[in-house]
């Protein structure tokens, strides 16, 4: 019998969803293009830059026959302008902004896709052909930036400039999400709901086994209470304490 399979994507399974973005790579050597599921790649020609998907851009680090361009939003700059973005007062309660999708009547981004291609399709920020690579927009995290930046920190160190730096800002970055996330749960327990605009990927695969313990927890207490209530009530009822005429009889005793 098979096992039951949580609800939502695991952080598993939305890192392996991320290594489908594109982002720049510098071929050190020559070599042909590839025909992929996501579609043909281009021919790589020193010293072009050339996007191409993030296992294949990791694939060719690891054996030197590229190097990675970190987008423009994971660099010192970018990071602390939008750590600045969360932690000012005035924004506390909101996430920065996801980068700026297009057009909805445009396919331009989806040309040469036989799968995307489509006259009625909206692009959502998961599906935004150039969110990693040299050309991405650098006062927005896009939403897989987390996992991005994790793995080319990881496996592209030497690509960049101030590598501590850019490592220190994404962990500062992260916890003051994370706590933001928290804190906005505090609401479920009065029936709110949460806005999660701008939040990545990873970030709500983490925390949904925290939201699913709260959410059952409240609603546990919940069922509790209503049990409660409707065993008092019947209480009141056998002793007469929900009677009109024992309220009736307690008024006229009163006078």
């Amino acid at each position: 019998m098979a096992l039951p399979l949580p609800p939502g994507l695991t952080p598993s399974e939305v890192g392996f969803l991320c290594e489908m973005e594109h982002v720049t790579v510098i071929p050190r050597q020559t070599l042909d293009g590839l025909e992929l599921l996501g579609g043909p790649t281009g021919a790589l020609k020193p010293p072009l830059p050339t996007p191409l998907p993030l296992w294949l851009a990791l694939l060719l680090k690891k054996q030197r026959r590229a190097n990675i361009t970190p987008p423009p939003w994971l660099s010192v700059e970018a990071l602390t302008q939008i750590l600045d973005f969360e932690t000012d007062e005035r924004t506390a309660e909101l996430f920065s902004p996801l980068p700026d999708l297009p057009p909805a009547t445009t396919t331009a981004p989806l040309e040469g896709d036989p799968y995307l291609a489509h006259d009625s399709l909206e692009l959502s920020a998961p599906f935004l052909k150039d969110a990693a690579t040299a050309r991405a927009q650098a006062d927005a995290l896009p939403y897989h930036w987390l996992e991005i930046g994790h793995l080319l920190i990881t496996h592209a160190a030497d690509d960049f400039d101030d590598l501590d730096a850019v490592r220190k800002l994404l962990r500062d970055l992260r916890e003051v999400r994370m706590s933001k996330l928290r804190k906005g749960f505090e609401v479920l327990d009065a029936g709110g709901g949460v806005k999660m605009n701008g939040v990545g990927g990873m970030e709500i695969a983490e925390v949904r086994g925290f939201v699913g313990g709260v959410v059952d927890g409240l609603r546990r207490l919940n069922r509790s209470r209503e049990e409660s209530r409707k065993e008092r009530e019947t209480e009141e009822r056998e002793n007469g304490l929900g009677s009109s005429s024992y309220r009736d009889d307690e008024d006229e005793d009163m006078l």
